[in-house]
């Protein structure tokens, strides 16, 4: 009988695994064609709890989960099939360990007698993300010999430290054929009665309870000195928190574009090059850093320079354990969600309303840098990387911002203001790989209008996810910002044609007939007056994705960048 209705016990422990997850959070599943991994797609799309998304492309589909997890903050399942399809999930998987998003990445396998023998499509799956995923499950074949309830404790303790910890679960599923036979599962009732409690139920299997403290350590000694905030990669309710603290304290506030919001401190990355105001903030004796990843390099480094001078001592506030110390400096790590953190502090503050912050002079350092940035936004002229980068402040605040990992992100650190509004980004492991699906799964989780900045050779990379975005209702804008090929290595001290050939890689390629294959809107402006009205029209009265092509001469940043940095150095 076992042998004879292997597709039954299949589509059981599938039925079993499915219905688990979804009673421990999970809505969403991602699912790319395959054979090996029938029993689950077919599970899951009679599961009414989950919600499917579909594409042809693994890696996309990655993308595409994490970008709906990055929003939701909730657990969302993937399902592949066997051999390369799964080597292709790798980089969503790095990136979404790295910044915490939840992924539950579910494998159809081989039985394990097609491993290493040559059978089609049969690859080692076991462990084949490493260090990359927190909890890694390797099924044996669905078996009646092995209870169910130990593949519900096994789930249950992978998804008990997911919830804790976040990052990314492994379940390997190696499936014997026969996959298609429509064998009842009936035939394994006493089977499935053993675990009758469970399903009757509409509770996980077994559950942990988590007692929290509501102590949160302070030190009062902050209080009477010169400090700083530092806002990073968080939300932007957490960043409003962090900075009403700066305001009560009379510290400075630096505010990273990943958290949504500025200061009246903007444009840190260029000012922070001139002696006179680096030396006016090294007088900071307390670093306060709220949240993790920080654009600016230069940020970084004046942090390692006041640690390791005994200058500053360096608080870091953020819900996650792991550690977030590139430089290896003395630190205090409170690991607390931020917001409970700031109130607990503001409570015990001498301080009653807001006063003025102990460094103001650095605002006229901040306030050139604007001016300077403003000679590059021009209406009736020609669209600049920099100008561009300005534009961000006159979004309307109900706009959720996305930003890729090229030159365009570096510029936005340097001279953007945020409207105070939600940002995402993959700035984790800082790939360019899956941009546009990330951006797709972000709008499908919360349909709100979006506008996504990502870099030409950014776009060539993730090309086939515009896919993603042709049933998308809400509207989305996808500013592609062609400088014909990395023009973000310009700024390496390479000599020319080495630099050209080996980094930046021009190809001539245009996006419009990209667009098209996809269904998709298509303009391409030439002046900002133009952009900035096509955007405004799409995302107030428009529908679905509008592509935006801007063409920008590939040097043209580099030189204006070095212009900004020489007016700043000699202020």
């Amino acid at each position: 009988m076992k042998s004879n209705n292997q597709a039954a016990l299949n589509r059981i422990w599938s039925q079993v695994l499915l219905e688990e997850l979804a009673r421990l959070g999970v809505e969403q599943v991602c699912i790319a064609p395959g054979s090996r991994s029938t029993p689950l797609a077919i599970e899951a799309c009679d599961n009414p709890k989950l919600t499917l998304h579909t594409h042809f492309d693994e890696r996309g589909l990655a993308f595409l989960a994490h970008g709906l997890s990055k929003v939701s903050d909730k657990p969302v399942a993937i399902i592949v099939t066997s051999g390369t399809a799964v080597a292709n999930l790798l980089p969503a998987i790095v990136e979404a360990n790295i910044t915490g998003e939840k992924l539950v990445v579910i494998t159809a396998d081989r039985p394990v007698e097609l491993i290493s023998c040559g059978a089609n499509q049969a690859i080692v799956q076991t462990n084949v993300f490493s260090a990359h995923v927190r909890e890694h499950i390797a099924l044996p074949t669905p078996s009646s010999s092995v209870p169910l309830s130990w593949l519900l404790t096994s789930i249950d303790h992978a998804m008990h430290r997911q919830n804790l910890e976040g990052g990314v679960v492994h379940i390997n599923c190696p499936f014997p054929e026969p996959l298609y036979e429509p064998a009842e599962k009936s035939v394994y009732q006493s089977y499935l009665d053993k675990v009758d409690a469970w399903w009757c139920s509409e509770q996980a299997y077994s559950r942990k309870s988590i007692v929290s403290s509501m102590f949160i350590d302070q030190d009062p000694s902050l209080f009477p000195r010169r400090g700083v905030v530092l806002i990073g990669d968080v939300g932007i309710a957490e960043a409003k928190s962090a900075k009403k603290l700066a305001e009560i304290m009379g510290w400075p506030c630096l505010c990273d574009p990943q958290s949504g919001t500025s200061s009246a401190l903007a444009h840190y990355d260029i000012w922070l090059q001139n002696a006179v105001a680096r030396t006016i903030l090294s007088q900071t004796e307390v670093i306060v850093q709220f949240g993790s990843r920080f654009v600016s390099k230069r940020l970084t480094l004046w942090i390692k320079q006041q640690v390791e001078e005994r200058r500053a001592q360096y608080h870091y506030i953020s819900p996650q354990s792991e550690r977030n110390n590139p430089n290896h400096l003395m630190q205090v790590h409170h690991v607390s969600e931020i917001c409970p953190w700031v109130d607990v502090y503001l409570s015990n503050c001498q301080h009653g309303q807001p006063v003025d912050i102990w460094a103001k002079e650095l605002e006229i350092y901040s306030k050139k840098v604007r001016m300077l940035a403003q000679s590059y936004a021009i209406e009736n002229e020609s669209v600049t990387e920099i100008g561009l980068a300005t534009t961000l402040e006159n979004l309307p605040p109900d706009i959720q911002i996305i930003l890729g990992n090229s030159l365009f992100v570096r510029l936005v650190d340097m001279f953007g203001v945020l409207p105070n509004t939600s940002v995402y980004s993959n700035r984790g492991a800082s790939g360019i790989d899956g941009l546009i699906a990330t951006s797709a799964g972000i709008v499908r989780s919360n349909n709100k209008p979006s506008i996504l900045f990502i870099g030409d050779t950014s776009a060539l990379y993730d090309l086939n996810s515009l896919a993603l975005l042709t049933q998308v209702k809400a509207p989305i804008v996808i500013v592609i910002i062609n400088n014909d090929g990395g023009a973000i290595f310009d700024l390496l001290p390479i000599d020319k044609a080495h630099k050209r050939q080996l980094y930046q890689m021009p190809h001539g390629y245009q996006f419009e007939c990209a667009a098209r294959q996809f269904g998709l809107s298509y303009q391409k402006p030439t002046t900002l007056a133009e952009y900035n009205f096509a955007v405004t029209q799409h995302l107030r009265s428009g529908q679905g994705a509008l592509v935006l092509e801007l063409i920008t001469p590939s040097d043209q940043a580099s030189s204006q960048l070095h212009d900004v940095v020489r007016h700043i150095d000699a202020c």
